[in-house]
C-alpha cells in the first residue's frame, strides 16, 4: 500500500525539479503511486474484452461490430499518443497528467450511461484518447529516476501499467456478473477521479520547456522516425509484438464464450489472472537492461512470442495448452515491451516524451490492426486461422530484431 509520508517526503525533495534526469532516487511511496496510476489508466481500454459476448446481445451489435469496440479503444489511443503525449516537453508535467486524468473520468461516464452502441464507442474512442495519461507518467518516472535504476524503475511502473491491462479483464467481469457491464464503466470513473487527486497532491512539479510551438513539437515528434534508425527498428518490433497480443485477447473472448467452452463473463474475466503471472518478466527485464543485457532481453523475448502461438493454438481443444500459451504469450511480450523503452529511453534524454509518443503511437497502432484483424479473422476462419494470424505477427518480431543486430552490426 502507498506510505504518504514516503510520499510526502520524496515531494518536497522534487519540489524544484525542472530538468531531466535530477538523479535523486525515487521514493517507493511515489512510485508505487505512479505504478498504479498507470495500471489504472490502461484499464480503461480492455474492459470491454471479456464482455464482447454480452455487449452485442443487450445492445444489439453482430460479432464483428463488438469485436470493433476493442479496435475503437486502441484508435482512440494511438491519436492520443501521437497528438497529447509529446505535451509532456512542452508544458508542466503533473498538471498534464492530472487534466487527462480527470477529463478520462468523464469520458468513462459517458460509456457507463450509453443507450446503444454508437455512443458506447464514441465514449471508448474518447476514453482511450485521454487515458494516454499513463505513457506520460512512464516517463516522467524514468526522468525522476538515478540513471543506475532507470530500468527497474522503467520496469515497475510497466509492471503496473501491465497488470491494469490484464486484471482488468478479471474485473471487468466480475463486476460485470454482480451489477451489469455498466457497472464497471462507473466504478472505473470513480477511481480514475481518485487518483487525479493523488496525483496532484504527491507528483512533483516537472517542466522542461523546449522553445517549441505545438505544431513544431508534432513535427519534430515525427521526423524522429527519419532520425533515429533505432527508433524505426523498435517501433515495428512494438508494433508486431502488441498485434499479436491483440489477436489472443481480443478473439479468446469469443473461442470462450463459444459452444466449446461455454464460459462466462466472469469467467472469461479470470483468464487475466493467468496472463497476470507474466508480470514478474517486466522487473526482471528492467533489472537485466540495468545490466546491459537488453539486446538479449528482447531477442529472448520475440522468440518466446512466437512460440507461444503454437500452444495457444492447440488450446481450441485443450485447455491447458491455452493457458499455458497465454502466460508464455504475456512474459514475452512484456519482455519485449520493456526492452523497447529502454533502449528508446537512452537515445535521447531530454526528449523523452517525444520518443515515447513516437514509440508508443507505432505500437498501439500495431495493436489496433491485430484486433480488427482478429475479429475479422474469427468471422472466417475460426480458432486455427487466428493462431496462424498470431504466429506470423510474433515471428515478425523475431525477424525485425535480428535484422536490427544486422544493421547496427555493419554501420
Amino acid at each position: 500500500m502507498t506510505n504518504a509520508s514516503d510520499i510526502s517526503r520524496n515531494t518536497a525533495h522534487h519540489k524544484a525539479v525542472e530538468t531531466p534526469d535530477g538523479g535523486a532516487p525515487l521514493s517507493r511511496g511515489l512510485l508505487l503511486l505512479m505504478a498504479a496510476a498507470t495500471g489504472l489508466s490502461v484499464a480503461n481500454n480492455y474492459f470491454a474484452q471479456p464482455l464482447l459476448h454480452l455487449l452485442g446481445r443487450e445492445l444489439q451489435l453482430s460479432t464483428m461490430t463488438a469485436g470493433m469496440i476493442v479496435t475503437a479503444a486502441q484508435v482512440g489511443y494511438g491519436l492520443g499518443l501521437i497528438l497529447l503525449v509529446p505535451l509532456g516537453d512542452l508544458v508542466e508535467r503533473r498538471r498534464l497528467a492530472v487534466v487527462l486524468y480527470a477529463a478520462t473520468a468523464v469520458f468513462l461516464l459517458v460509456s457507463a450511461t450509453a443507450p446503444n452502441g454508437a455512443l458506447l464507442l464514441a465514449g471508448t474512442v474518447l476514453t482511450a484518447f485521454t487515458s494516454v495519461a499513463a505513457q506520460v507518467v512512464v516517463p516522467y518516472a524514468a526522468t525522476l529516476a538515478a540513471p543506475g535504476q532507470r530500468g527497474r524503475v522503467i520496469g515497475t511502473v510497466m509492471t503496473g501499467l501491465m497488470l491494469g491491462a490484464l486484471l482488468s479483464r478479471t474485473v471487468s467481469g466480475g463486476l460485470a456478473e454482480l451489477g451489469g457491464w455498466r457497472t464497471v464503466y462507473w466504478v472505473s470513473a470513480i477511481l480514475v477521479a481518485g487518483v487525479a487527486v493523488l496525483l496532484w497532491r504527491f507528483l512533483p512539479p516537472l517542466h522542461t520547456p523546449i522553445g517549441l510551438s505545438y505544431p513544431a513539437l508534432l513535427r519534430s515528434t515525427i521526423a524522429l522516425f527519419r532520425q533515429e534508425p533505432v527508433l524505426r527498428w523498435r517501433a515495428g518490433i512494438a508494433a508486431l509484438s502488441l498485434a499479436s497480443f491483440n489477436v489472443l485477447w481480443t478473439a479468446v473472448t469469443f473461442l470462450l464464450a463459444g459452444p466449446r467452452y461455454g464460459w462466462s463473463e466472469a469467467a472469461i474475466g479470470l483468464l487475466g489472472l493467468v496472463g497476470a503471472v507474466g508480470t514478474v518478466t517486466t522487473t526482471v527485464a528492467g533489472r537485466l537492461a540495468d545490466r546491459g543485457h537488453v539486446q538479449w532481453v528482447t531477442g529472448i523475448g520475440t522468440a518466446a512470442l512466437a512460440a507461444s502461438w503454437l500452444l495457444i493454438g492447440a488450446g481450441d481443444s485443450s485447455l491447458g495448452w491455452l493457458l499455458g500459451g497465454v502466460i508464455v504469450l504475456n512474459m514475452a511480450h512484456q519482455a519485449v515491451l520493456n526492452s523497447n523503452q529502454n533502449v528508446i529511453y537512452a537515445l535521447r534524454p531530454e526528449i523523452r516524451n517525444r520518443l515515447n509518443s513516437a514509440l508508443t503511437t507505432a505500437f498501439f497502432a500495431g495493436g489496433a490492426a491485430g484486433s480488427a484483424l482478429a475479429a475479422v479473422v474469427w468471422v472466417r476462419g475460426g480458432w486455427t486461422a487466428v493462431s496462424v494470424l498470431g504466429g506470423l505477427l510474433a515471428c515478425g518480431t523475431f525477424v525485425l530484431w535480428v535484422l536490427e543486430r544486422r544493421g547496427i552490426r555493419g554501420s
